[in-house]
């Protein structure tokens, strides 16, 4: 089997608050920087509440989404008096955390989130990146009372959009279902489970721990679906149906209910077989997504060691 190895994974920057009412990030964050969290062995921890004025308001974002402000263009826009403060928020993450794609840039960068979708705990990440993939397989063989799933999107860097792209290695981490503005025990206790895993392999890969190789599936983004909407007013007409509504990841056939008019028509599936996710979910109605569309893939990565001196 090959084997890659890495210089120590010594940095990794722990980030919540991207989107000011997705809670268990906020309160995670909060609470690790109270503890005063800042190294676990090898490892340097850097906790960032990445968006305060969102926080403060309890919003997802005040101007636009932090987490669509992390391409290469928008990171090397000028600032002008009209830029968003999200847009400014980002560059100055970027200098913090970044720059992206440089060597100063941190070795980990793990983004917290919550969804208001049935996805249970998912790493969502960009590249196939053996370390990410390691780190996806050690939290599903530790977390077992709920499902761990993983979701590629097939993005060059350049043109990855979100806060975690900003790290050398980088996942954002997604949990649900919970309301935004909400915090729930379980949901937090996930997420926090998943940071101080993700935390334990970091340092035991940093003492010399071999990490073999082998393969995990994912859910690999193929497309989104919209509403269906009024052709005048552009007004949606129709609601999840209830049969997929807190379905995420099973698998959608042809024929399969949808939507449900406000009417009382079922509008049904008619494309290849795929899974749904972000099913439902509340802060992509302005996106104009009711769900997300993904195949299911096997990736295989190499086994990992680090660099000896």
């Amino acid at each position: 089997m090959e084997r890659v190895s890495f210089l120590p994974l010594t940095r990794v920057a722990i980030c919540g608050g991207t989107h000011g009412n997705e809670l268990s990030g906020v309160y995670l964050v909060r609470e690790m920087q109270k503890q005063k969290v800042e190294r676990a062995g090898s490892v340097s921890i850097t906790t960032v509440l990445s968006n305060p004025r969102a926080v403060d308001a309890c919003k997802r974002y005040t101007d636009t989404d932090l987490n669509r402000c992390f391409t290469n263009a928008l990171l090397s826009a000028p600032i002008t008096d009209s830029t968003a403060y999200e847009l400014r928020r980002a560059q100055e993450l970027n200098a913090q955390l970044g720059p992206k794609g440089s060597e100063e840039a941190v070795d980990l960068l793990c983004d917290l989130h919550n969804t208001t979708a049935n996805m249970g705990l998912c790493l969502i990440f960009y590249s196939l990146d053996s370390i990410t993939l390691h780190i996806y397989k050690y939290i599903q063989s530790k977390i077992t009372s709920v499902p761990v799933r993983a979701i590629q999107l097939d993005i060059p860097i350049s043109e990855a959009y979100s806060l975690e792209s900003v790290g050398k290695h980088g996942f954002a981490i997604e949990v649900g279902p919970q309301p935004n503005g909400v915090l729930r025990a379980d949901i937090f206790n996930m997420v926090k489970d998943l940071v101080d895993l993700t935390i334990e392999w970091l340092q035991q890969f940093n003492s010399g721990i071999t990490f073999e190789g082998g393969e995990v599936e994912a859910y690999s983004l193929i497309k989104s679906v919209d509403y269906p909407r009024d052709p005048t007013t552009n007004e949606i007409t129709a609601a999840v149906h209830p049969e997929l509504q807190d379905n995420d990841f099973k698998l959608l056939r042809k024929g399969d209910p949808i939507f449900l008019s406000f009417s009382g028509e079922t509008v049904k599936y008619e494309g290849e077989e795929l899974h749904p996710f972000f099913v439902n979910e509340c802060a992509y109605y302005e996106k104009k997504i009711a769900f997300h569309l993904a195949r299911k893939i096997t990736l295989s990565f190499p086994s990992v060691s680090v660099k000896k001196d």
